[in-house]
């Protein structure tokens, strides 16, 4: 990754004193590079960032295509930036100091994205010194002005992608001058709230594992064909159509691929959905992890689940599964 520029902006409503920086962040000093290069990748990586499109009228989207195109100067849209989010959040129902740290980067990809976290202050214990007549004394104090560690998530940040101005976000609702508001797509962007590839992917691995449940089927083959369905189509092309994908893993099973796909239409699954090659490539979603009721725990390559030459499941007379591994050349303690 390699950061272009960044600047921090403190909304300090603890004090009722905002500092808007007049200089970039010194990204030569290693802590600061640290500090913000890991907060960026979790927030560039992250599987549950939402999709959205700038609106017409998105003041924000023309300001920025200004920057990209090289007519406005980083510095000043990033007051711009923290300025609307400073007047914003100070009507919110709930005061909260926070931070506003704002990039220009270029990711592993070499894609370059402009970015907007908003890093939430916490409240912590430190130990202070006073030294006094009698020697120095150690004590206790409240600070109030923490950042998150760059090992936690930052629950509200916007990415925009500049060649394409692909927007992901992530953000909570807030409680704005008495109304329930997302202020990361609804005020700051002006763009259209979409779904992420992580929720799709879990809705559809949901409702297969309810639909073969219901129809007697074995719950974890039906989920690893899914899965597996799923990996093979993101790995041709970052585009997931999850009815097409329903259509694949259970071309065989008519009366379980059309309950899933009536279930799929009554929760207003979309159609397509954009996911990342790094995404699905994730144990989640590779790999089919089952427990029996006898403590026994297996976890296998979601492919393998319909070839019956290394995993077979077989529904017993008694009503009970036998699960048979084959073809093993070793096995190994882990």
């Amino acid at each position: 990754m390699n950061i272009n520029h960044a600047i921090l902006h403190i909304l300090d409503f603890d004090s009722g004193v905002n500092v808007f920086s007049q200089r970039e962040l010194e990204l030569d000093t290693r802590a600061v590079r640290s500090f913000v290069t890991k907060h960026l990748a979790k927030a560039r990586g992250a599987g549950d960032n939402r999709r959205g499109s700038f609106a017409d009228e998105s003041a924000f989207a023309t300001e920025l295509k200004r920057y990209f195109f090289g007519e406005r100067d980083f510095l000043d849209l990033s007051l711009d930036v923290a300025e609307f989010l400073a007047g914003e959040l100070s009507r919110a129902d709930k005061l909260e100091s926070t931070d506003v740290l704002v990039a220009d980067f270029d990711d592993d990809d070499d894609a370059r994205w402009f970015a907007v976290l908003l890093l939430q202050s916490r409240m912590a214990f430190m130990h202070e010194v006073e030294n006094g007549q009698e020697g120095a004394t150690c004590g206790i104090a409240r600070h109030y002005a923490i950042l998150p560690s760059p090992s936690q998530k930052v629950t509200s940040f916007a990415l925009v992608r500049a060649s394409t101005l692909e927007v992901l976000y992530q953000d909570k609702e807030r409680s704005i001058a008495g109304e329930g508001r997302m202020l990361i797509p609804q005020g700051l962007l002006q763009c259209s709230e979409g779904v992420s590839s992580k929720e799709v992917i879990d809705t559809v691995t949901r409702i297969v594992e309810e639909a073969a449940e219901e129809h007697g089927a074995v719950s974890p083959v039906a989920l690893a064909a899914a899965k597996a369905a799923i990996v093979e189509r993101v790995e041709e092309d970052e585009d997931l159509p999850p009815w097409d994908i329903v259509d694949e893993a259970f071309e065989d099973e008519p009366v379980l691929r059309d309950t899933i796909k009536r279930a799929l239409e009554e929760e207003h699954v979309p159609e397509h959905v954009t996911v990342e090659r790094t995404q699905v490539r994730k144990a989640a979603v590779k790999n089919q992890k089952i427990r029996t009721d006898t403590g026994i725990e297996i976890t296998f390559p979601a492919e393998m689940a319909r070839n019956p030459e290394y995993i077979e499941f077989v529904n017993e007379p008694n009503g009970l599964i036998s699960i048979e591994l084959k073809n093993i050349g070793a096995i190994e303690n882990r």
